[in-house]
């Protein structure tokens, strides 16, 4: 059953926004952006919420489920901006009917669910697209051509840190924190959009030896993790996600032979968040990356190639198979904190009890708490 045509770029893209809280504006932002792209409508379970969200961003009309906005006519393209449990059943549910669909991280809570959604696009006449924004800056794509030119010579010693500050109230609401609601801590919800940047720029990683915990939060997840990182190439990366750190950072140091660049920002970045410092004798290196034009990372920027793709019938700016080695080095830093061990690419398969659950269903720094009470 296909709800959506072929588009070419002579006709609007219509897109159905589901979930209009906070991150949907970021999403209809970026869309208000792009040419040829109607927002067609805008879906919650609460209408008041849609409706408000509507008339906010010119939205044609709103609806409680993607199944009733196609009653009312055909569409393209679901942002899929809810909380975390609910990405999977409505990336199924728009693959059924042969939409393509953009979702919010995490795409998934589970490696297991990540897999399912590949099979269910490959039955689909639509496609996955996942957000990792990071990687559409001109600073990202810059450094990668600039890697793949030699100029910086081998990747050698990585820093990749989010360390941001979420109070206890930011936990006390319902959904959060909680391991089926949310897949994770910070490891899940907060430093992946770092440690993807660095897996898009470093290539495929090989294996992990983390330590997480609960040190400062009442929640049920952990509220902080570090993890060193081996990468197939060789080089030695340490990432730490953390909810629980006053100054808020985020920050990736890379250090290749000829230079170490840096990145420091917040949420977002442009050139001016980057810098390089030359290895004695490589000056040539700044010149090369002071070439280009700026473009800040972000929805826009990802949304412009995602749009660009589905028009060209290209595979997705993120697909499901790139997401999933994101998502498996979250499951390995879990999978290595909880069980005391080194955790290798490839070794979560069917038969981890961390493939359906990032915490392996132990439920370990719950377990932490009632021992201390």
């Amino acid at each position: 059953m296909t709800h959506h045509r072929n588009h070419d770029a002579g006709t609007p893209l219509r897109v159905a926004v589901i979930g209009t809280g906070g991150i949907a504006n970021a999403h209809a932002e970026a869309l208000k952006q792009q040419p040829g792209v109607e927002l067609a409508a805008a879906i919650d379970v609460d209408p008041a919420r849609s409706e408000a969200f509507a008339g906010k961003w010119g939205v044609a009309r709103t609806a409680a489920s993607l199944a009733e906005a196609l009653d009312g006519g055909a569409l393209d393209l679901a942002a899929i901006c809810t909380p975390p449990s609910s990405h999977f059943p409505l990336a199924l549910e728009a693959l059924s009917f042969g939409l393509h669909a953009v979702i919010e991280k995490p795409p998934a809570l589970s490696l297991s669910q990540m897999r399912q959604l590949e099979t269910a696009e490959q039955a689909s006449a639509g496609s996955l697209s996942c957000i990792f924004q990071h990687r559409f800056g001109s600073g990202a794509q810059r450094l990668l051509a600039l890697q793949q030119s030699g100029a910086l010579g081998r990747q050698l010693v990585g820093t990749c840190n989010t360390l941001w500050f979420r109070d206890q109230p930011y936990f006390d609401v319902p959904w959060r924190g909680l391991w089926d609601v949310e897949g994770g801590g910070p490891t899940m919800g907060h430093g992946i959009h770092q440690f993807d940047l660095l897996l898009h720029l470093w290539g495929p990683w090989s294996e992990v030896t983390a330590f997480a915990g609960k040190l400062a939060r009442t929640t049920d997840t952990e509220d902080a993790s570090a993890a060193v990182v081996r990468f197939e190439s060789g080089a030695i990366a340490t990432v730490i996600n953390s909810v629980i750190s006053p100054r808020e950072t985020s920050y990736l140091r890379l250090d290749y032979e000829n230079a170490t660049v840096e990145l420091e920002h917040l949420y977002g970045y442009s050139d001016h968040h980057w810098k390089v410092t030359p290895a004695p004798g490589q000056d040539a290196v700044v010149g090369l990356w002071n070439e280009g034009a700026d473009h800040p990372s972000g929805h826009p920027a990802q949304y412009a190639a995602i749009i660009r793709s589905l028009q060209a019938r290209e595979p997705a700016a993120v697909s499901i198979s790139d997401a999933y080695a994101t998502m498996e080095l979250a499951a390995a830093i879990y999978a290595s904190s909880v069980s005391g061990t080194t955790v290798s690419r490839g070794q979560i398969d069917e038969s981890s009890p961390f493939f359906t659950r990032m915490d392996g269903h132990l439920e370990p720094w719950k377990q932490e708490e009632a021992l201390e009470a």
